[in-house]
């Protein structure tokens, strides 16, 4: 699989990376946090990232315009596309190494399914603060290179991957709501499959270690 960097003009349809930003203290907490014994982990919002108060407030000011803001972590080790998702809301990611961010957009989408061969592999330096917009499908990030795990910050609309709240379908993209702010289309083989989430992946289920 082609590995492409988010600084380069192809990402731009995906995100971009801001600049300006002092993460060290972020990055700093971040490695204080234990990894999982096995697979990946998320918290939503996790309180030793979000008492980087000044940083909390130069996100929630510049970043998402003074809306409210959580900032959580997914982190742990991952080679594979499983899922993808999206939010109502640009979504930050900033690791404490070189990640990796497979990505699609929603207009791939054709009648609930998307073909995997549709998603790209984008690369992330250590420290980035990398913007994915709204209509960019996304899910937990990869193990570059050279690295077993990730930390990856993510920040999102306060409440975003909560409790989903409880309604009646009325539309296609119901189905797809898995948690608050949080639609996910799943591939056969993913173990949110196997929960009940939407299966409109198809095609292989990416896995970057062997791809």
């Amino acid at each position: 699989m082609q590995f492409i960097s988010v600084h380069s003009d192809e990402f731009k349809r995906y995100g971009h990376v801001l600049t300006g930003y002092d993460v060290a203290p972020l990055l700093d907490a971040m490695e204080k946090i234990e990894l999982p014994a096995e697979g990946v982990a998320y918290e939503p919002g996790i309180d030793s990232l979000e008492a980087c108060t000044d940083l909390y407030k130069d996100f929630t000011d510049r970043a998402y315009g003074g809306m409210p803001i959580q900032i959580g972590m997914c982190w742990g080790s991952n080679t594979k596309l499983n899922c993808l998702e999206y939010h109502r809301g640009c979504e930050l990611n900033i690791g404490t190494s070189k990640f990796v961010l497979l990505l699609a957009k929603m207009d791939d989408i054709v009648d609930g399914k998307l073909d995997t061969s549709k998603v790209k592999a984008f690369v992330a330096d250590k420290g980035d603060v990398v913007v994915v917009y709204e209509d960019t499908l996304h899910y937990a990030p990869c193990n570059a290179e050279g690295e077993s795990n990730f930390r990856v910050c993510v920040v999102l609309p306060k409440n975003t991957n909560t409790e989903k709240p409880a309604l009646k379908e009325g539309n296609d993209e119901d189905k797809l709501l898995w948690a608050r702010n949080k639609w996910l289309i799943a591939h056969a083989d993913a173990s949110e499959a196997a929960a009940g989430a939407y299966v409109g992946l198809v095609g292989k289920n990416i896995d970057i270690a062997v791809d």
